[in-house]
């Protein structure tokens, strides 16, 4: 390509959870293609998951008092490291979802100097931003295009052959010492050899409860599916697999998760980063998705995927952390049943 990798060191920045840095993906293939070097601004929960972007070549992990979902204070010393690091940059990509400002790290990028910054932006952005994207936050668009679209507005675009799908760097790990769970889920195995159930979630409102994922659990095993349960919560991990599953709960990095997954038939989780990891890998999702957030944004993107959870229920659009409608209702009717049934029209 003419002028390939001719603008200098880029800038891409997402500073929340996982599973949005994963639909980032496909704008930072984007900004590889003319970018000399790209460096990712990750928050500390997704910067495992900026590490496995294809076209990161640096992860800076930063702590954003106004998007982290603990922020921490803001204070001049930690902006001023910030500023130090992001020294040298020739240009910037700012990634937020439709609730958050870039605007206060199109700030920062300013003192450090940064030459050229391109964000969504409601807000008048006066001097803070060279190109303002602005969007129809009604249309709904998946977030992943929400993403590429400012990254086009900058001027990248993907390469020749890229089809936009979200996507992970390879080899993934080698996950042979997990062979001791007798479940094939070692270097060799093919897949479809399980069923992951991953019952954690960021959020409580986008939490199935924890019985159900135990009893859908032995359920799929009854149906003749060897299961492996993950997530980073042991107690509930234990609790989910039982004596009937594998328990990985605790023991995976986010790469080994995604091997995991990979080698999977299907993955039963809720509005969660493994649901993006898992559309990042191939894997077919059972999505228990809440929807204070719009699934037409965030449910798992271009994978087969089955979505239970009522859509139209009083929380819908709510962006609740915590259920803020008595009993849970948008997930609450959720049965075992409904999900094995899900997994066999996934499997067939």
């Amino acid at each position: 390509m003419s002028g390939r990798r001719d603008r200098g060191r880029v800038l891409v920045a997402r500073l929340d959870d996982a599973g949005d840095v994963l639909l980032a993906g496909p704008a930072v293939r984007a900004v590889r293609t003319l970018a000399r070097e790209v460096v990712f601004l990750a928050g500390p929960h997704g910067r495992a998951a900026a590490e496995l972007l294809p076209g990161v070549d640096r992860v800076i992990e930063w702590r954003a008092p106004w998007i982290d979902h603990t922020p921490p204070p803001v204070t001049a010393e930690q902006t001023a490291a910030l500023v130090e690091r992001l020294g040298g940059l020739d240009e910037a990509v700012v990634l937020t979802s439709f609730h958050q400002s870039a605007l206060p790290l199109a700030l920062l990028l300013r003192l450090a100097g940064v030459g050229r910054i391109t964000a969504i932006s409601e807000d008048y952005p006066g001097s803070l931003l060279d190109v303002r994207h602005r969007v129809d936050e009604s249309a709904d668009v998946p977030e992943a295009e929400r993403m590429l679209a400012v990254a086009r507005a900058a001027g990248f675009e993907l390469p020749e052959g890229d089809d936009g799908e979200l996507a992970v760097q390879r080899p993934l790990p080698d996950i042979e010492r997990f062979t001791g769970h007798s479940l094939g889920v070692g270097a060799d195995a093919d897949k479809g050899t399980y069923v992951v159930v991953h019952p954690g979630t960021s959020a409580p409102a986008r939490t199935w409860p924890a019985e159900r994922h135990r009893q859908t659990v032995r359920e799929l095993a009854g149906d003749g599916h060897q299961v492996v349960v993950t997530g980073t919560e042991r107690d509930l991990t234990a609790f989910v697999a039982g004596d009937v599953a594998a328990d990985l709960g605790g023991v995976t990095t986010f790469a080994e998760l995604a091997a995991v997954i990979e080698r999977a038939s299907v993955l039963v989780a809720g509005n969660t980063g493994p649901a993006h990891l898992a559309a990042a890998v191939g894997t077919p999702v059972v999505s228990l998705f809440a929807p204070v957030v719009p699934a037409a944004r965030w449910a798992p993107y271009r994978v087969p995927t089955v979505l239970l959870g009522d859509q139209q229920a009083p929380c819908r659009g709510s962006r609740a952390r915590t259920c803020p409608v008595p009993g849970h209702p948008c997930l609450s009717q959720v049965t075992s049943e409904q999900v094995v049934k899900a997994v066999r029209e996934l499997t067939q």
